[in-house]
């Protein structure tokens, strides 16, 4: 309850006898009371009698006080003061009538001059007061609402400068509430969506609400707002409430291309797609349904599939649509009849409540397939009887390399199981090592790009035996696979090879015994004349004579090496001992050793059997091959010897470097007439050792590792004389 007290000093007023109260009382509209200076009502005009809810009789001589038991005492006491005293109250105060219905009243006291009587004029203003509690609610509710509302709210006056936002507002152009008050509505929205703002603020000018969709900016890209803006909401300021439908609409593009998509699947799909009901009667059907069945467009639409069905696989049909019901989806064949009497196997994909509600299947033409497959199984059949027939070996792999099939002629060249065998990699089974193979590279490349390939190959089949394979593939002989040809072509390259070092040591052999004979001789006279002319000379000449005795020297033993393999020696065989005759050759080696930095290391078994052979040419055997070792190793290093019994009948010598090591393609060829490693040699050392041992029923054996160094393996079997 609010009290406004305006106490004013008092005034003369008219004398009581000149004043008609009964003429202001009747034409006043508004309630007015005459009431004593004990605050008794004398007089009241009708709109007061209103107010109070009671006749003439029963207000007059009421105390006021009566009516207004809801004011506090100290304000009746100014009430009081007011009329007996003089002055002048306005005030606003509650009044409860004779039913107890309590009216919001207006008062204002004026003393009558000259009297003890005072006015007190009266407004009901309850719906007043009740309007603005009701309005004081509303706009509470209102303003939660506004913050609340997950919608956007702004509110905007005519120039369109923002003057309030809610919450859901900021997060949709990810500001503060700061940063967006006062700036201009346009400020959000796209410049080529400007005309719009145009034409929205004419509707509110006029009065009239405005509805659409509306980009709007902000940090994280653009979103698109359902808007509605309402005209003058506050008597200055319009109200916009925005709803973010960037998702609706998004999915709605999403839905429509979906829709296109589907359409365009539908009609454009390679595949027969066919919708049909409940009964199995035909809704829609594509243009390659259409072509399938053999069908116009008006013709399909009156059958049912099974109409189509040939009638010797109708229970087949069955079948299918019993499983269909009780799966909801079923993928099978059928033998279909069209109305041209042709006869189709078409393979099918049917679904319950596929699209929209309707049927789904989908079916494609497999008759040639079919026959295909015939043709396929009849031509298979043929190829394998080729393939198990055949004397030579043959290999399916697919073009990874890996093994599909293999006959029984490769699984006995191969030495190998077949269960083994399928599965493996190629190169696995043949021991190659890709790229290190720069033959299996390019007969790789070439079968790719010509479609066929040979390639010769030395396996190791087994601890003593190596086999020659010849490899003739044809790629993409069969569908993604390709023929592997082999042939065992061991013993034609073991002849091919005896041959030729045959022809070569023929020829050396031819040679050798004129050519070492014609240079023996004039050589003699050579040595002969220059001991004669070193004797003469001085020693400034001394280390001349040095390198041409030298040179000497390795003529002479060019022509003993010649001599060996030009003619048979005379051979004594006896019990050897191989560890004295080693320890023999490294003795006479020691200096040339020592030169070069080299150390000898020597390992050899306690008890080593004694063998039958010729000491004189394993020493000549042991000098080659040490002596080489010591010339690869021109920085210097340690030779390793070793000495042991490796079987019961047989022992090894091993002899290590640490020089640059041999490719693998050179070492083949180690032994022939003339082929050397070294830029100074003959081969003719080596090729002696190789025909040493072989006369001893021995066998050589060369690994080797590049960067790393050579073995010898030289075994010799343990025999009695």
């Amino acid at each position: 309850m609010t009290n406004k007290q305006t106490f004013k000093s008092d005034e003369e007023i008219s004398p009581l006898d000149t004043i008609d109260f009964r003429g202001i009382l009747a034409a006043s509209p508004n309630p007015i009371l005459i009431v004593d200076s004990d605050l008794i009502i004398i007089e009241a005009n009708s709109s007061a009698l209103d107010l109070f809810e009671m006749d003439r009789s029963g207000l007059l001589h009421q105390s006021f006080i009566r009516f207004f038991q809801a004011v506090p005492s100290p304000i009746l006491s100014h009430y009081e003061n007011a009329v007996r005293e003089g002055g002048e109250i306005e005030d606003e105060t509650l009044m409860t009538t004779e039913e107890g219905i309590i009216k919001h009243i207006e008062l204002k006291i004026t003393k009558i001059k000259q009297s003890d009587f005072a006015f007190f004029f009266l407004r009901d203003i309850t719906s007043e007061r009740e309007k603005q509690r009701n309005d004081h609610m509303n706009l509470h509710m209102l303003n939660n609402i506004f913050q609340q509302a997950a919608e956007g709210i702004i509110l905007f006056d005519k120039e369109g400068n923002i003057k309030e936002v809610n919450q859901a507002f900021c997060k949709q152009v990810n500001l503060q509430k700061r940063d967006v008050l006062n700036r201009r509505v346009a400020s959000f929205i796209p410049e080529n969506f400007h005309f719009k703002v145009v034409k929205i603020k004419e509707l509110l000018d006029s009065g009239r609400q405005a509805r659409g969709e509306m980009p709007i900016t902000h940090s994280e890209g653009v979103s698109v707002v359902e808007f509605t803006t309402t005209p003058y909401v506050n008597h200055e300021l319009h109200m916009a409430i925005l709803r973010d439908i960037t998702e609706k609409r998004q999915m709605e593009i999403q839905l429509k291309r979906s829709e296109e998509l589907f359409k365009d699947l539908f009609e454009e799909a390679i595949d027969a797609i066919v919708l049909w009901d409940q009964d199995g009667r035909v809704l829609r059907a594509n243009r390659s349904a259409l072509k399938i069945f053999e069908c116009t467009l008006s013709e399909i639409l009156t059958k049912k599939i099974e109409d189509f069905v040939y009638p010797l696989e109708m229970h087949k049909f069955e079948s299918v649509t019993h499983k269909l019901k009780a799966k909801g989806a079923v993928r099978d064949e059928i033998l279909f009849l069209m109305p041209n009497n042709q006869l189709k196997h078409l393979e099918f994909t049917s679904k319950l409540h596929s699209v929209d509600g309707y049927n789904m299947t989908i079916f494609r033409n497999v008759s040639e397939r079919h026959q295909m497959e015939k043709s396929l199984r009849e031509s298979e059949e043929r190829f394998r009887k080729i393939f198990e027939g055949t004397l030579d070996g043959m290999v399916l792999t697919n073009h990874s390399g890996q093994v599909v099939d293999a006959n029984p002629v490769a699984l006995e060249i191969l030495s190998i199981g077949k269960d083994r065998l399928i599965g493996s990699d190629i190169k696995d089974i043949f021991m190659i090592k890709e790229n290190e193979d720069e033959e299996y590279l390019d007969y790789q490349l070439k079968l790719k790009e010509e479609g066929h390939a040979n390639y010769i190959k030395l396996i190791k089949i087994d601890e003593e035996r190596l086999q020659h394979l010849e490899l003739s593939s044809k790629y993409n002989l069969l569908s993604n696979l390709n023929l592997t040809v082999i042939r065992d072509i061991t013993e034609k390259v073991e002849l091919q090879d005896q041959l030729r070092k045959s022809d070569t040591l023929s020829v050396v052999g031819e040679l050798a015994a004129g050519i070492a004979h014609e240079i023996r001789n004039p050589m003699t006279a050579l040595k002969g004349f220059i001991q004669l002319l070193e004797s003469s000379m001085g020693k400034d000449h001394e280390m001349y004579f040095h390198v041409i005795k030298s040179e000497l020297q390795r003529i002479d033993s060019i022509i003993t090496e010649f001599l060996i393999l030009a003619k048979p020696q005379a051979v004594q065989y006896q019990e050897t001992d191989l560890a004295k005759i080693m320890r023999d050759t490294l003795e006479l080696l020691n200096a040339q050793a020592v030169m070069h930095n080299v150390q000898f290391k020597e390992r050899y078994n306690t008890e080593i059997p004694s063998i039958f052979a010729e000491p004189n040419q394993l020493k000549q055997v042991f000098i080659n091959i040490v002596k080489n070792a010591i010339e690869v190793m021109p920085k210097g290093g340690t030779i390793s010897i070793a000495i042991s019994e490796i079987e019961e009948n047989k022992v090894r010598i091993s002899i290590s470097d640490e020089g640059i090591g041999i490719p693998k393609e050179k070492i083949k060829k180690l032994g022939e007439p003339f082929y050397t490693t070294k830029e100074r040699g003959t081969g003719l050392g080596l090729m002696v050792t190789f025909k040493i041992v072989e006369e001893h029923e021995g066998t050589v054996e060369v690994e080797s590792e590049l960067g790393k160094g050579t073995t010898f393996h030289i075994d010799f079997p343990i025999k009695k004389g």
